[in-house]
Order: C-alpha cells, then structure tokens, then sequence
C-alpha cells in the first residue's frame, strides 16, 4: 500500500529488513502533539464506562495521559516489564509474513504517522493514534498479550494452508472490532473501536448491529466490511477464554472451514447464540451497505 508522502511524511524513510524504521520522534511538529493531545482527550472521556476496565487501567500504568505522541522506545520501556512486549514503529501496514514475524517474537509494529487535521474524525488506514491508543495498552494484560503472540505464531502455519482470509476475520473480529461481556452488560476491547469516537457509541448503543457470542469456527467464516461500521460484532466471556480458544493448532478447525463457504457480515445462522438481534436499520439507509 502505497499512499501521498504529504499525508504521511515517513512514507520515504529508510526502512530496515523487519521493515521498522526510526520514529524521529523529535521531528514531530506542535500541531501534531496537540492533536494526539486532543485525539486522546475526546476518547479516554468517551471511554470511561465503554472500555473493558483491562483497557483504562493500562493506560494508567503505561502512562499514556502524558502530552503528545508518545516516543516508542520510551513507552516500549514501560510496557516491556509487564508482559514482555515492545513497539516499533513502520511506515505503513507491513506485509503478512513480517506482521506475523513481530507478533511472535512480541514486538507491535505501529505506523509513526498522524491523522492530518482533515480527517481528524476517520481514517481508513491505521496511523499512530489507532495503534499506540488502540492497540498498544492491551499488551499490558498478561492473557491479551500471550493471545496476541499466539496469533502471530499462527499467521504463518494459516499461509502455508491458504487459510490466511480465515485468520484475517480471527483479528478483525477480536482485535479490532470486539466486545467482551461485562456483569449484564457489553464493553469495548477492539482497537478499532476504541480508536473511534463514533463507533464506540454505535457498537454498543446502536439497534443496527447483530452482536452474537465468539464462536473460533464462525468468526473464522464471517466476511466483513473495511469501511463503514461493522453490521456484526462478537462477544468473548473473557480474555482467559479467548486464549484458551485461539492458543491452539488450528489445523482441525481449517479441516473443518475447508469444504464451509463465508457467512455474509450482516447474516445470523442458527447455531449463532445470539445477544442483540440487530435492525440492520443503519446499513439499510447507508448509501453502497449490503444489508
């Protein structure tokens, strides 16, 4: 992927052979800072009772409140005494086979770029404030962050079976865009959501989505859109449990997938244990969802 060095300004720095490059941490601008500074404000009020509490309270131990971008080796110091982990900046998304590499080996590789001010609200591509707020302060949970290196293990056995599309919904659906059952309620844990004002309204108060207990074998064989809000959402009981689920030889469940086509993102099946049965109203009045 390849995209307007005016938008990113790494997009020409020199890159390693695991494809890291230097943050030049010090090269960011006032501007910049101050709008990591109010990125972050907007999402940790919104955040307060719609996070998974694992969330709110690694931002607390990795310090994250502090002012403007935070500097990756410096945050890498905190992180790395609590489970191990460290992240290292990349330009853009990294191919499959290096993305994997870094997981195993518990290193997250997060682009250096900021969201220009004009799409301050959404950004299709990942930038610093989707990975390091997103992704980076789950890392800090113990059963998260085993979960975590246990898919970058996998990602390469799934490519030696072509199973890769099936792996992709696994992190889509938990990493990205999850929820977790919380008391006799719902909460956010995918970095997707967590980085988006927006959906983090709509992922738990919206009537829209279908919202469907995590099932490895049918998260595995659901499609999914890239550029609107999800029309389903799953809910894992825990991170214990999803540890539990994923740390695993998946070879049995792709034997199983092989001869199943996808399941539609807006579709529910019968042994779908459903949690909220969506409308679909919104996908239904937005101009180009299938719904």
């Amino acid at each position: 992927m390849t995209r307007p060095a005016e938008k990113n300004r790494y997009a020409n720095a020199p890159r390693n052979a695991d494809y890291t490059i230097d943050q030049m941490w010090h090269s960011y601008s006032a501007a910049e800072h101050d709008r990591w500074d109010r990125l972050y404000a907007r999402s940790e009020a919104m955040l307060q009772d719609r996070a998974v509490l694992e969330f709110l309270n690694a931002l607390k131990a990795l310090d994250l409140s502090q002012s403007g971008i935070p500097d990756m080796a410096e945050l890498s110091d905190r992180l790395e005494p609590l489970t191990g982990w460290r992240v290292v900046p990349v330009v853009e998304l990294v191919p499959d086979a290096v993305f994997f590499d870094h997981l195993a080996h518990r290193r997250f590789p997060a682009g250096a770029f900021i969201r220009p001010e004009a799409e301050f609200d959404y950004l299709q591509e990942p930038d610093i404030f989707h990975d390091i707020f997103g992704h980076v302060p789950l890392l800090a949970d113990p059963a998260y962050a085993d979960f975590m290196q246990a898919y970058g293990r996998g990602g390469r056995r799934a490519m030696s079976r072509n199973m890769l599309p099936n792996l992709a919904r696994l992190y889509w659906y938990t990493v990205e865009f999850g929820l977790m059952r919380a008391g006799d309620g719902l909460k956010i844990f995918g970095a997707g959501i967590l980085s988006s004002v927006g959906e983090s309204r709509f992922a738990l108060d919206d009537p829209s989505p279908h919202r469907i207990a995590f099932d490895l074998d049918r998260v595995m064989r659901t499609d999914y859109i890239i550029d609107d809000y999800q029309q389903t959402y799953f809910v894992i009981e825990s991170f214990q449990q999803l540890l539990e689920d994923c740390y695993a030889d998946f070879t049995p469940v792709y034997d199983r997938l092989a001869g199943q086509g996808a399941i539609a993102p807006n579709a529910t099946v019968p042994s779908d244990a459903v949690i909220t049965p969506g409308t679909l109203d919104y996908f239904k009045q937005t101009k180009g969802s299938a719904a």
